[in-house]
């Protein structure tokens, strides 16, 4: 039996593998922090090196929330170490506590010191394999505000705070029945506050009417500004 700080260690670590600083490295010999938004993000990736260096990150990124949610918890056999109240089976549990330590691992990245990207793509993969709906929604929402707007940002932010309306509004409007839906609506709402957290200063970019729209998109990588 791995005991379940191993398991909480394996996935921030999965989470911690610095997508967009290796991707970048490999591609153009930078550090992707500090160019454009200086965030370590997919989003960054695509506005200094373009859109196909981009969508790679963001792909392994939700790869990375995916492997530390559905996979790493495979390598723990046997009873939790704690008694589960919640009505969800003991691996669920386990996946719910791995998905949010690789988020972390994401945000806060043990790699390269503690300064990562702001979780939405990891969060993605968490939640892909937990609440599957619920994030076709979350991603409908973002789609819809980032075409309309342009500002990825908001997309992420909207995308954020649907996901947990959609599961209030499934399981309290339209009865759908959730397992576990008193459990994991609190669940959903701390990622969401997680990934305002990491938005903040988008959110006051925003506000004040300065945050940068993502208007044209290369496709090729090209050399960073």
């Amino acid at each position: 039996m791995v005991p379940l700080g191993i398991i909480v260690l394996l996935s921030y670590l999965v989470g911690s593998i610095p997508t967009s600083i290796i991707v970048t490295k490999l591609a153009r010999g930078i550090d992707i922090r500090h160019h454009g938004s200086g965030n370590a993000g997919g989003t960054n990736v695509i506005r200094v090196l373009g859109l196909r260096a981009g969508l790679l990150v963001i792909a392994i990124d939700i790869v990375k929330g995916y492997v530390a949610t559905m996979l790493v918890t495979k390598l723990m056999y046997g009873p939790i170490p704690f008694n589960n109240q919640t009505p969800f089976e003991d691996l669920t549990v386990i996946r719910i506590i791995a998905g949010c330590a690789a988020i972390l691992g994401h945000v806060w990245t043990a790699f390269s010191g503690f300064r990562g990207g702001k979780g939405i793509a990891t969060a993605g993969g968490v939640l892909l394999g937990l609440a599957t709906i619920e994030l076709v929604v979350a991603v409908g929402v973002f789609s819809l505000v980032f075409v309309i707007s342009r500002y990825v940002s908001l997309g992420s932010i909207s995308g954020a705070v649907a996901f947990p309306l959609a599961m209030f509004f499934r399981h309290n409007l339209f009865h759908a029945d959730l397992q576990g839906y008193h459990t994991l609506i609190f669940f959903s709402i701390g990622i969401s506050l997680l990934l305002l957290y990491t938005h903040r200063a988008n959110i006051k970019r925003l506000l004040e009417g300065t945050e940068h729209r993502l208007t044209r998109v290369r496709i090729h990588t090209q050399d960073p500004q």
